[in-house]
């Protein structure tokens, strides 16, 4: 699938999308709000190969998935969602830095001296892309609906104590690397369809549907807490009601 490339200078805002969110938005019906986003952002949805490979390659092999990546395949034909290179980055160059990360975040956390495998290259390649743009000056956030990642740039304390409980047992944190983590931002789809809600995108109007769709969200892999939600709904009648 060829993009042209254009200088990388010319983007000043980038959201780089991770497979959980697409899917998550894909699952729920949701990509029309989703390309209501694009037009309305002044800035480059971007996706890296690996992630292509999670939501397009491998699922367009399998029955059960196939639907999904052909409606995520499209947005790439339809420029919705644009590959790196479109901005002048290059794969080999995401690569490299998608290595050196996996290397600093699976040295992190420890099970009796055994390294744990937290993040995989997705997920990687999304903070390496983001961490390639933020040094050319580019303001950048990462998608991402699954919590280890957002965990692990937010609260890593609490990443230790969640791996703990679920491997049922002790874990040590060896926090040298946990300084390069420190500048990523991180969204999930929920803000992403806040943000539509509120800039009325979202076409079904029910007074019930943001409730509804942040709902769907989360039933569907979004780390988003019940009271979160609330905080959102919350915010959002207050506003509407100045």
């Amino acid at each position: 699938m060829k993009q042209q490339k254009n200088n990388s200078s010319s983007a000043k805002r980038v959201v780089i999308f991770d497979s959980s969110t697409l899917i998550n938005l894909t699952m729920n019906g949701l990509l029309k709000e989703f390309e209501g986003l694009k037009k309305n952002f002044d800035g480059k949805f971007l996706i890296t190969k690996e992630v292509v490979a999670e939501v397009i390659d491998k699922p367009s092999t399998i029955r059960r998935f196939k639907l999904e990546a052909l409606k995520i395949k499209k947005l790439l034909e339809d420029g919705v969602l644009e590959m790196p290179s479109s901005i002048g980055i290059e794969d080999r160059e995401i690569s490299k830095v998608t290595t050196e990360i996996r290397e600093k975040v699976n040295q992190i956390f420890y099970n009796k001296g055994n390294a744990i495998q937290i993040i995989h290259s997705g997920e990687c390649s999304c903070l390496a892309l983001s961490n390639i743009l933020n040094e050319k000056n580019i303001d950048t956030v990462i998608s991402i609906d699954e919590r280890t990642t957002r965990m692990l740039v937010e609260k890593p304390e609490n990443l230790s104590s969640l791996l703990q409980k679920k491997l049922h047992t002790s874990i040590t944190m060896n926090d040298e690397h946990l300084y390069y983590f420190r500048n990523f931002k991180i969204i999930r789809s929920t803000e992403l369809m806040y943000v539509a809600f509120k800039k009325g995108i979202v076409e079904l109007k029910n007074h019930n549907v943001l409730d509804a769709i942040l709902y769907a969200l989360k039933l569907n892999g979004c780390s988003i807490s019940d009271e979160e939600i609330v905080e959102m709904e919350r915010i959002s009648n207050k506003a509407n009601n100045l």
